[in-house]
C-alpha cells in the first residue's frame, strides 16, 4: 500500500484535498479547510524528489500557519453576518414590569407586546410600571435587572 501511494503521491495529494474538503463541508468546523488548502501545493511539490515524510511535515506546517493565521479572520468575517432571530433579538430590550418581581417571587414583563414570566437577576424588588432590561432568557422566563438611568447635571455658565 505504501509503494502504491510513494509512486502517486500527486494523486495521494489530490485525495487527502478532497478528504479535508468533505469533511469540512460534513463538519463545518472551519478546520480541516485549512489541510485542504495545504494539500494543494503538495500537489504540486510531490514531483519534486522530496522524501514523503518531509511532504507530510511541509503540508502540516502551511496548514498550521494558515489555521493560525487566518481563521481568526475568517470566523470574525463569517459570523458578522450573522443576524440575531428570536429570542436572542430580544436580549438587551427594554421591559415593562406588569406584574411585580421580588427576591422570592417571579413577576412578569411586557417585551414586544408579548408577557413573559420573569425573575431578576439583583435582589431588589421591581415595582409594577417600572422598566428594566432583559439580560437573558433561561427556558420560558425572562431574567431581567433594574434598569439604571443616569442623571447628568448641565454646568450653568455665568455671564455677568
Amino acid at each position: 500500500m505504501m509503494n502504491f501511494i510513494l509512486q502517486n503521491l500527486p494523486w495521494f495529494w489530490l485525495g487527502m484535498a478532497i478528504i479535508f474538503t468533505l469533511i469540512e463541508v460534513f463538519t463545518a468546523g472551519l478546520t480541516t479547510i485549512w489541510f485542504a488548502i495545504g494539500s494543494v501545493p503538495m500537489i504540486f511539490l510531490s514531483f519534486l524528489p522530496i522524501p514523503f515524510l518531509y511532504q507530510v511535515l511541509i503540508m502540516l506546517v502551511i496548514s498550521i500557519v494558515l489555521m493560525i493565521f487566518t481563521r481568526p479572520f475568517a470566523m470574525k468575517k463569517l459570523n458578522a453576518n450573522k443576524e440575531k432571530t428570536n429570542v436572542d433579538a430580544l436580549i438587551g430590550k427594554t421591559c415593562l414590569v406588569t406584574k411585580k418581581i421580588t427576591k422570592f417571587e417571579k413577576g412578569e414583563v411586557k417585551i414586544d407586546g408579548k408577557i413573559w414570566t420573569a425573575k431578576s437577576t439583583s435582589e431588589e424588588d421591581l415595582e409594577e410600571g417600572s422598566e428594566c432590561l432583559l439580560q437573558s432568557i433561561e427556558g420560558v422566563t425572562a431574567i431581567v435587572s433594574k434598569k439604571i438611568t443616569k442623571f447628568y447635571r448641565s454646568k450653568k455658565s455665568n455671564f455677568s
